[in-house]
């Protein structure tokens, strides 16, 4: 386990959760939540079908597939103990739950008909092996649907998000801690990496609009790996600098225009 994992796991150990309350609510119209595109992937799966849910935190998503999807076989993986704590009390005995690394799965080759992964797999670490084992456990014509991440506030709160937090990382002279393969930031990184063992890729940029008020904003920001890196005085200043940057911004119901860029990657396992 590397120096990311372990800030990973220990933060998932401390704050279990978090994604979740970031992006239930925050939706596509016509088409729901980043949960509910990643969901209605499966509507062409058989009834019975097999899905591993690899990153399932605290089993949202997995509670979800479970009332569409009655039928299926549901298994989700996660490393971190606390979240799958989360996840059975969530979910009762409505899914097999793991305690993995997504990087060396127990599961049998050939063994599930559907991956499906929201906002999880572009931090994994060794992202060719994990491929590799998604490839692996998923049946010939297996589908791969997965949420990840493409860009961290939209306009210009985002903008001013960086200017503060790249200040505060000087101030408490954070070391690097490189959570993401630079591949997965882009389309074409994500070509790269899954075309050698998955046909049919489709990709879709999502732009998921948020429109809170800047206490809102920092309640949550204050759950991201960012700022659980800072000093507590590091944080509350930063939060003063922001505040001060992004007044300018607010409307006249006092929120602030902004959002989430994603992106919705398919493929077919060849």
């Amino acid at each position: 386990m590397n120096s990311a994992e372990r800030f990973l796991q220990d933060f998932h150990q401390r704050r279990p959760g978090t994604t979740p309350p970031a992006f239930s609510g925050l939706s596509l119209p016509g088409r729901g939540s980043s949960y509910e595109m990643l969901a209605a992937t499966l509507a062409t799966a058989q009834p019975r079908a097999r899905v591993l849910d690899l990153g399932c935190g605290d089993g949202f998503l997995l509670d979800l597939l479970a009332r569409e999807y009655p039928d299926a076989q549901l298994t989700g993986v996660d490393m971190s103990a606390t979240e799958l704590q989360a996840a059975r009390t969530r979910l009762a005995e409505r899914s097999v739950l793991l305690n993995e690394r997504a990087q060396c799965l127990s599961m049998a080759t050939g063994s599930v008909d559907a991956v499906v992964s929201h906002l999880a797999l572009m931090l994994m670490s060794d992202i060719e092996q994990v491929l590799g084992e998604i490839h692996r456990v998923l049946a010939k014509g297996g589908q791969l649907s997965a949420i990840v991440g493409r860009a961290f506030l939209l306009g210009e709160p985002g903008q001013h998000y960086l200017q503060a937090f790249r200040a505060a990382a000087r101030r408490d002279q954070l070391r690097p801690l490189p959570l993401v393969d630079p591949r997965t930031q882009s389309q074409r990184g994500w070509r790269a990496l899954l075309g050698h063992s998955f046909t049919s890729l489709h990709f879709e940029e999502l732009d998921l609009e948020w429109t809170p008020t800047f206490e809102e904003l920092w309640d949550s920001l204050a759950e991201t790996y960012d700022l659980d890196r800072l000093t507590p005085a590091n944080r509350a200043l930063m939060k003063s600098e922001l505040r001060t940057a992004t007044q300018p911004l607010l409307r006249a119901d006092d929120t602030l225009l902004t959002g989430w860029g994603l992106l919705l990657i398919q493929a077919t396992a060849a």
